[in-house]
Protein backbone atom coordinates (compact mmCIF):
# COMPACT_ATOMS: atom_id res chain seq x y z
CA UNK A 1 0.00 0.00 0.00
CA UNK A 2 2.91 2.31 0.88
CA UNK A 3 4.66 1.80 -2.40
CA UNK A 4 1.22 2.83 -4.13
CA UNK A 5 0.79 6.22 -2.24
CA UNK A 6 4.21 7.24 -3.08
CA UNK A 7 3.59 6.49 -6.80
CA UNK A 8 0.27 8.52 -6.78
CA UNK A 9 2.00 11.93 -5.17
CA UNK A 10 4.28 11.74 -7.69
CA UNK A 11 1.72 12.59 -9.88
CA UNK A 12 0.86 15.63 -11.10
CA UNK A 13 -0.39 17.84 -13.88
CA UNK A 14 0.78 21.27 -15.25
CA UNK A 15 -0.34 24.89 -15.88
CA UNK A 16 2.06 26.50 -18.05
CA UNK A 17 5.60 25.93 -16.23
CA UNK A 18 4.27 25.14 -12.82
CA UNK A 19 4.00 22.11 -11.57
CA UNK A 20 1.40 21.13 -9.35
CA UNK A 21 1.72 17.05 -6.95
CA UNK A 22 -1.40 15.64 -6.75
CA UNK A 23 -3.13 13.58 -3.85
CA UNK A 24 -4.75 9.85 -3.90
CA UNK A 25 -8.27 9.45 -5.11
CA UNK A 26 -10.80 7.67 -2.74
CA UNK A 27 -12.16 4.95 -4.46
CA UNK A 28 -14.86 5.84 -6.93
CA UNK A 29 -15.99 5.96 -10.54
CA UNK A 30 -15.53 9.52 -11.58
CA UNK A 31 -17.26 11.24 -14.23
CA UNK A 32 -14.73 14.05 -15.62
CA UNK A 33 -16.31 17.26 -17.66
CA UNK A 34 -13.48 17.92 -20.58
CA UNK A 35 -13.40 20.96 -22.70
CA UNK A 36 -15.70 21.06 -25.78
CA UNK A 37 -13.11 23.03 -27.75
CA UNK A 38 -11.24 25.40 -25.95
CA UNK A 39 -8.81 23.63 -23.59
CA UNK A 40 -8.63 26.41 -20.98
CA UNK A 41 -12.37 25.68 -20.12
CA UNK A 42 -10.94 22.59 -18.25
CA UNK A 43 -11.08 22.63 -14.24
CA UNK A 44 -8.40 22.66 -11.84
CA UNK A 45 -10.51 19.49 -10.16
CA UNK A 46 -10.58 17.39 -13.60
CA UNK A 47 -6.79 17.96 -13.75
CA UNK A 48 -6.56 16.57 -10.36
CA UNK A 49 -8.68 13.74 -11.06
CA UNK A 50 -7.53 12.99 -14.30
CA UNK A 51 -2.93 12.90 -12.88
CA UNK A 52 -4.22 11.00 -9.81
CA UNK A 53 -7.07 8.51 -10.95
CA UNK A 54 -5.61 4.82 -10.48
CA UNK A 55 -7.44 3.80 -14.50
CA UNK A 56 -8.41 6.91 -16.29
CA UNK A 57 -10.77 5.85 -19.45
CA UNK A 58 -11.55 7.61 -22.54
CA UNK A 59 -14.07 7.21 -25.28
CA UNK A 60 -10.98 7.87 -27.86
CA UNK A 61 -7.41 7.35 -26.82
CA UNK A 62 -6.38 9.68 -29.34
CA UNK A 63 -8.32 12.79 -28.89
CA UNK A 64 -8.03 12.50 -25.05
CA UNK A 65 -3.87 12.08 -25.73
CA UNK A 66 -4.25 16.00 -26.46
CA UNK A 67 -5.58 17.47 -23.78
CA UNK A 68 -3.50 15.29 -20.98
CA UNK A 69 -0.40 16.12 -23.16
CA UNK A 70 -1.23 20.14 -22.53
CA UNK A 71 -1.50 20.10 -18.90
CA UNK A 72 1.55 17.32 -18.66
CA UNK A 73 -0.26 14.38 -17.94
CA UNK A 74 1.60 11.28 -18.75
CA UNK A 75 -0.90 8.59 -18.36
CA UNK A 76 -1.65 5.28 -19.51
CA UNK A 77 -4.98 5.12 -21.20
CA UNK A 78 -7.72 2.60 -21.52
CA UNK A 79 -10.44 3.08 -24.52
CA UNK A 80 -14.07 2.61 -23.31
CA UNK A 81 -16.69 3.43 -25.72
CA UNK A 82 -19.79 1.48 -27.29
CA UNK A 83 -17.81 -1.02 -29.43
CA UNK A 84 -15.75 -2.19 -26.31
CA UNK A 85 -18.32 -1.58 -23.71
CA UNK A 86 -19.71 -5.21 -23.23
CA UNK A 87 -15.48 -6.48 -22.82
CA UNK A 88 -14.18 -3.03 -20.74
CA UNK A 89 -17.14 -2.62 -18.63
CA UNK A 90 -16.62 -5.63 -16.34
CA UNK A 91 -13.07 -5.08 -16.01
CA UNK A 92 -13.81 -1.77 -14.87
CA UNK A 93 -16.31 -3.08 -12.35
CA UNK A 94 -13.85 -5.54 -11.18
CA UNK A 95 -10.96 -2.20 -10.87
CA UNK A 96 -13.82 -0.38 -8.13
CA UNK A 97 -14.57 -3.11 -6.48
CA UNK A 98 -10.93 -3.76 -5.95
CA UNK A 99 -10.81 -0.47 -4.65
CA UNK A 100 -9.46 1.89 -7.14
CA UNK A 101 -10.00 5.30 -8.36
CA UNK A 102 -11.55 5.31 -12.41
CA UNK A 103 -11.65 8.22 -13.93
CA UNK A 104 -13.94 8.64 -17.18
CA UNK A 105 -13.83 11.09 -19.92
CA UNK A 106 -15.77 11.49 -23.11
CA UNK A 107 -14.23 12.73 -26.43
CA UNK A 108 -15.41 16.74 -25.39
CA UNK A 109 -18.26 17.97 -22.71
CA UNK A 110 -20.08 15.99 -19.68
CA UNK A 111 -19.72 12.49 -20.04
CA UNK A 112 -23.13 10.11 -20.45
CA UNK A 113 -24.77 13.42 -22.12
CA UNK A 114 -25.01 11.42 -25.34
CA UNK A 115 -21.71 9.94 -25.11
CA UNK A 116 -21.11 5.98 -23.52
CA UNK A 117 -21.18 5.37 -20.22
CA UNK A 118 -24.16 5.64 -19.15
CA UNK A 119 -24.31 1.36 -18.49
CA UNK A 120 -21.26 1.87 -16.74
CA UNK A 121 -22.50 4.24 -14.40
CA UNK A 122 -25.52 2.40 -13.60
CA UNK A 123 -24.03 -1.15 -12.87
CA UNK A 124 -21.41 0.96 -10.75
CA UNK A 125 -24.24 2.48 -8.79
CA UNK A 126 -26.30 -1.04 -8.56
CA UNK A 127 -23.07 -3.11 -6.84
CA UNK A 128 -23.23 0.12 -4.36
CA UNK A 129 -19.99 1.89 -5.67
CA UNK A 130 -19.62 5.42 -5.47
CA UNK A 131 -20.41 7.45 -9.07
CA UNK A 132 -18.87 11.33 -8.79
CA UNK A 133 -19.40 13.99 -10.77
CA UNK A 134 -16.54 16.34 -11.54
CA UNK A 135 -18.48 18.94 -13.64
CA UNK A 136 -17.71 21.46 -16.27
CA UNK A 137 -17.98 22.15 -20.19
CA UNK A 138 -20.94 20.57 -21.64
CA UNK A 139 -22.00 21.75 -24.86
CA UNK A 140 -25.92 21.86 -24.66
CA UNK A 141 -25.98 24.41 -21.84
CA UNK A 142 -23.57 26.54 -23.14
CA UNK A 143 -25.21 26.69 -26.56
CA UNK A 144 -28.52 27.46 -24.22
CA UNK A 145 -27.02 30.00 -22.23
CA UNK A 146 -26.11 32.15 -25.70
CA UNK A 147 -29.62 31.50 -27.21
CA UNK A 148 -31.94 34.03 -26.36
CA UNK A 149 -34.23 31.28 -25.16
CA UNK A 150 -36.14 30.70 -21.95
CA UNK A 151 -33.93 29.13 -19.58
CA UNK A 152 -36.11 28.31 -16.60
CA UNK A 153 -37.23 24.80 -18.10
CA UNK A 154 -35.67 22.97 -20.71
CA UNK A 155 -35.11 19.66 -22.12
CA UNK A 156 -32.13 17.89 -23.97
CA UNK A 157 -33.39 15.80 -26.61
CA UNK A 158 -29.79 14.41 -27.59
CA UNK A 159 -29.54 13.65 -31.56
CA UNK A 160 -32.75 13.04 -33.70
CA UNK A 161 -33.37 9.97 -36.23
CA UNK A 162 -31.68 10.44 -39.47
CA UNK A 163 -34.59 9.40 -41.57
CA UNK A 164 -37.38 12.06 -41.65
CA UNK A 165 -40.35 9.98 -41.01
CA UNK A 166 -38.71 8.83 -37.54
CA UNK A 167 -37.85 12.42 -36.83
CA UNK A 168 -40.97 14.01 -37.22
CA UNK A 169 -42.40 11.18 -35.14
CA UNK A 170 -40.05 12.33 -32.63
CA UNK A 171 -40.28 15.72 -32.50
CA UNK A 172 -44.07 15.43 -31.91
CA UNK A 173 -43.27 13.93 -28.93
CA UNK A 174 -41.37 17.06 -27.62
CA UNK A 175 -44.25 19.70 -29.97
CA UNK A 176 -46.13 20.67 -26.34
CA UNK A 177 -43.40 20.14 -23.99
CA UNK A 178 -43.73 23.84 -22.31
CA UNK A 179 -39.42 24.28 -21.96
CA UNK A 180 -36.97 25.13 -24.49
CA UNK A 181 -35.59 21.76 -26.28
CA UNK A 182 -32.08 21.40 -27.08
CA UNK A 183 -30.99 19.15 -30.06
CA UNK A 184 -27.27 17.98 -31.29
CA UNK A 185 -27.16 17.24 -35.11
CA UNK A 186 -24.73 16.78 -37.55
CA UNK A 187 -23.74 19.29 -39.47
CA UNK A 188 -24.97 17.56 -42.67
CA UNK A 189 -28.25 17.38 -41.39
CA UNK A 190 -29.12 20.85 -40.50
CA UNK A 191 -31.10 21.59 -43.11
CA UNK A 192 -33.39 18.52 -43.21
CA UNK A 193 -33.98 18.92 -39.77
CA UNK A 194 -35.12 22.72 -39.63
CA UNK A 195 -37.38 21.57 -42.29
CA UNK A 196 -39.15 19.14 -40.11
CA UNK A 197 -39.04 20.96 -37.13
CA UNK A 198 -40.87 23.83 -39.08
CA UNK A 199 -43.31 21.17 -40.37
CA UNK A 200 -43.88 19.58 -36.65
CA UNK A 201 -43.16 22.24 -34.25
CA UNK A 202 -44.11 25.68 -36.29
CA UNK A 203 -42.46 28.19 -38.60
CA UNK A 204 -43.21 30.83 -35.95
CA UNK A 205 -41.22 29.12 -33.14
CA UNK A 206 -38.28 31.02 -31.80
CA UNK A 207 -34.74 28.83 -32.28
CA UNK A 208 -31.06 29.60 -32.49
CA UNK A 209 -28.48 27.18 -34.32
CA UNK A 210 -25.39 27.33 -32.20
CA UNK A 211 -21.54 25.75 -33.72
CA UNK A 212 -18.25 25.56 -32.60
CA UNK A 213 -18.77 26.67 -28.99
CA UNK A 214 -16.01 27.69 -27.55
CA UNK A 215 -13.41 27.91 -30.23
CA UNK A 216 -12.51 30.58 -33.09
CA UNK A 217 -15.05 30.34 -35.50
CA UNK A 218 -18.29 30.10 -32.74
CA UNK A 219 -21.73 31.20 -34.07
CA UNK A 220 -24.99 31.39 -33.20
CA UNK A 221 -27.70 32.53 -35.34
CA UNK A 222 -31.02 33.50 -33.93
CA UNK A 223 -34.13 33.85 -35.29
CA UNK A 224 -37.71 31.72 -35.90
CA UNK A 225 -37.83 27.96 -37.23
CA UNK A 226 -38.65 28.98 -40.56
CA UNK A 227 -35.97 31.98 -41.02
CA UNK A 228 -33.29 29.46 -40.07
CA UNK A 229 -34.85 26.68 -42.68
CA UNK A 230 -34.83 29.06 -45.00
CA UNK A 231 -31.03 30.14 -44.60
CA UNK A 232 -29.39 26.90 -44.38
CA UNK A 233 -31.45 25.66 -47.16
CA UNK A 234 -29.75 27.66 -49.46
CA UNK A 235 -26.46 28.00 -47.52
CA UNK A 236 -23.42 25.23 -47.45
CA UNK A 237 -23.58 22.96 -44.47
CA UNK A 238 -22.14 24.48 -41.53
CA UNK A 239 -19.13 23.15 -40.46
CA UNK A 240 -18.36 21.48 -36.90
CA UNK A 241 -20.58 20.38 -33.86
CA UNK A 242 -23.85 22.42 -34.46
CA UNK A 243 -26.56 22.49 -30.81
CA UNK A 244 -30.25 23.67 -32.00
CA UNK A 245 -32.35 25.23 -29.51
CA UNK A 246 -35.60 25.89 -30.18
CA UNK A 247 -37.94 28.01 -27.95
CA UNK A 248 -41.18 26.49 -25.89
CA UNK A 249 -44.94 26.65 -28.06
CA UNK A 250 -46.14 29.80 -29.08
CA UNK A 251 -49.51 30.98 -27.79
CA UNK A 252 -52.43 30.90 -30.45
CA UNK A 253 -51.75 34.45 -32.16
CA UNK A 254 -54.76 33.79 -34.51
CA UNK A 255 -58.44 33.72 -33.52
CA UNK A 256 -59.75 30.17 -34.36
CA UNK A 257 -62.58 31.13 -36.67
CA UNK A 258 -59.88 32.87 -38.95
CA UNK A 259 -57.86 29.52 -39.06
CA UNK A 260 -60.80 27.90 -39.93
CA UNK A 261 -61.72 30.40 -42.68
CA UNK A 262 -57.96 30.21 -44.20
CA UNK A 263 -58.19 26.41 -43.91
CA UNK A 264 -61.57 25.83 -45.52
CA UNK A 265 -60.36 28.44 -48.25
CA UNK A 266 -57.17 26.38 -49.31
CA UNK A 267 -58.82 22.83 -49.48
CA UNK A 268 -60.76 24.22 -52.18
CA UNK A 269 -57.58 25.08 -54.26
CA UNK A 270 -55.80 22.03 -53.06
CA UNK A 271 -55.45 18.33 -51.10
CA UNK A 272 -55.95 18.61 -47.56
CA UNK A 273 -52.50 18.30 -46.76
CA UNK A 274 -51.31 20.78 -48.61
CA UNK A 275 -53.64 23.08 -47.52
CA UNK A 276 -52.85 22.55 -43.74
CA UNK A 277 -48.91 22.87 -45.23
CA UNK A 278 -49.81 26.43 -46.45
CA UNK A 279 -51.74 27.36 -43.52
CA UNK A 280 -48.97 26.80 -41.60
CA UNK A 281 -47.05 28.82 -43.58
CA UNK A 282 -48.95 31.60 -43.21
CA UNK A 283 -49.67 31.61 -39.73
CA UNK A 284 -46.66 29.97 -37.94
CA UNK A 285 -49.30 26.93 -36.14
CA UNK A 286 -47.50 23.41 -36.69
CA UNK A 287 -48.88 21.49 -39.71
CA UNK A 288 -50.23 18.77 -38.03
CA UNK A 289 -52.58 20.70 -35.83
CA UNK A 290 -53.83 22.32 -38.76
CA UNK A 291 -54.20 19.17 -40.51
CA UNK A 292 -56.43 17.58 -38.20
CA UNK A 293 -58.50 20.77 -37.47
CA UNK A 294 -59.18 20.83 -41.71
CA UNK A 295 -60.46 17.60 -41.29
CA UNK A 296 -62.76 17.49 -38.24
CA UNK A 297 -63.87 20.61 -39.77
CA UNK A 298 -64.46 18.94 -43.05
CA UNK A 299 -66.25 15.77 -41.19
CA UNK A 300 -68.35 18.50 -39.70
CA UNK A 301 -69.47 19.92 -42.70
CA UNK A 302 -67.37 22.91 -43.29
CA UNK A 303 -68.19 24.45 -39.43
Amino acid sequence: MEKHVTQQHKRSFLIGQAEFPVQVLEPALYLVATPIGNLRDITIRALETLAAADVLVCEDTRVSRILLERYGIRRRTTAYHEHNAAEAGPKLIEALEAGKSVALISDAGTPLVSDPGYRLAGEALERGLRVVPVPGPSAALAALTISGLPSDAFLFAGFLPVKAGQRQSRLEQWRGVAATLIFFESPRRVAQTLASMVEVLGAARKAAVCRELTKAFEEARHGSLQELATHYAQADAPKGEVVICVGPPIEEEAVPADIDALLMALSVEMPASKAAAEAARMTGQPKPDLYRRLLGLKESGGG
